[in-house]
Formats: structure tokens, sequence, C-alpha cells
């Protein structure tokens, strides 16, 4: 007898113990906001990008160029002799303003006064950091940045709000070399 309620008792207690099992979840997301967010930035994109080549349009005495990175420019003095670009840790000197797609200014250069930047070691936004690659010493380039390039949702938290496109106008005083490959 004594054995059997052993054995009943070891019996109950190895069927009883099972693998726990994984909770459901009590709500399914359908990724529809994600879905959503995707379609309005891309109306917003399209908007943006309407607008823009409607100021291209408009400005036949400038030659703008579309650049890999989704921005437009122009070059008001440009050379043609020098081959040497910013590379990554170079210093470069600048002087540039701020303006809306309107020509609004909300910075003047007087305002942000000559700036000496690290070539994507410092913090700048996206569209100035790729335009300042591509510009040569000496030269002067005017760019339009659509939202995304520039400040895009969250803006700068002073004068330029959400989802702004932007005009900017720079000017590349010297470039500084750091690394010791030549570039």
């Amino acid at each position: 007898m004594r054995y059997f309620l052993l054995s009943i008792g070891f019996l109950t207690l190895f069927f009883s113990c099972k693998a726990p099992e994984a909770r459901r979840p009590v709500s399914i997301s359908s990724g529809s906001f994600i879905d959503e967010s995707i379609n309005r930035n891309k109306e917003l994109s399209a908007r943006e990008e309407a607008r823009i080549q409607k100021i291209i349009q408009q400005d036949s005495s400038n030659n703008y160029i579309t650049s890999d990175g989704g921005f437009w420019y122009y070059y008001e003095k440009k050379d043609t002799l020098a081959t040497t670009k910013a590379k990554f840790g170079d210093i470069v000197n600048f002087n540039y303003d701020i303006k809306d797609l309107n020509g609004d200014i909300i910075y003047s250069e007087k305002e942000l006064d000559t700036v000496n930047y690290a070539i994507d070691q410092e913090d700048l936004f996206f569209g100035l950091r790729e335009g300042l690659k591509i510009m040569k010493e000496g030269e002067i380039v005017t760019f339009l940045f659509p939202s995304y390039q520039a400040y895009g949702y969250y803006g700068d938290n002073h004068k330029i709000g959400t989802n702004i496109p932007l005009i900017s106008r720079v000017k590349l005083n010297k470039i500084t070399k750091q690394s010791t490959k030549e570039n």
C-alpha cells in the first residue's frame, strides 16, 4: 500500500509539472500607425519637393544641381581648378545664412557668425553637413533643403518650426586638412 500511495503521489507530481505557456497579447496591433506615418511623410516630402521644383523652374538664371542626398544647389562662385574637398575630420571655416522657401531670413549670416566645423564630428543639420563636403575652398553655394534634410520634425526649438524646408547660402572660407592622407 505504501508503494501504491508513493507511486500515485509521484505520478501526480510528474503530470502536474508542465512547461510554462506564453501569454497571448490582450490586443493585437496591425501596424496601421506606422503605415499612416509613412504615408504622411511621403505626402509631405512630395509637397516640399513640388515647392522646391517650382522655385527652380522660376529661377532661370541659375543652373541647379540635384545632389545624391536629396537636396538641390547652385554655385554662385565655383572654383574649377581646385580639387580639394573636405573629408571626415577636416576643419572647415564657413559663413552661411538660413531662409525659408519664400526667401524670408530666419538667421542672417551676421547672426550665425563665422563657423569652424569638424566634418562629421560635430552637430550640424544633415543637409548642410553633406553640402559642405561637395564644396571647395572659396566657393559660394546656395542650397535648397527639404525639411528632412534640414531640421525635420523637431525644428531647432527656436526660430525654425516643424517640417520647414530651407534655403541656405554658404561661403566656404577655408579647409584645414586633419588627415595625413592626401585627399
